[in-house]
């Protein structure tokens, strides 16, 4: 048996994004308002895998996020862009990552 603190950074990793992989949803943008009003919606640019992004943020990965930050390939969704995926009925990849709901639309 190993204990805890014998894991390495990447298995903790695999085993975070496994049980995140199992918490995504397809869902259309409409039924995300409120997570958007409350300000905890995130957007993840396509160029990067949801999962992986959520796994580095429960991991508290900065360095990770201030560069995607820094990108503008993980910010906040904006009014102009809930504006037009409202407007488009655009369905979104989400997974949790409390406080945060992170969301891809889907392609």
């Amino acid at each position: 048996m190993i204990a805890e603190g014998e894991f390495s950074d990447t298995d903790r990793k695999k085993a975070r994004m496994q049980e995140l992989n199992q918490g995504t949803a397809k869902i259309a943008w409409s039924e995300m308002q409120i997570f958007f009003a409350r300000g905890s919606a995130i957007f993840v640019d396509e160029e990067l895998d949801l999962i992986d992004t959520a796994a580095e943020l429960s991991l508290d990965n900065k360095a990770a996020l201030k560069n995607w930050m820094r990108q503008g390939q993980v910010a906040p969704v904006n009014d102009e862009q809930a504006k037009l995926w409202l407007e488009r009925d655009t369905v979104v990849w989400a997974v949790v990552v409390a406080p945060w709901v992170l969301v891809q639309p889907v392609k």
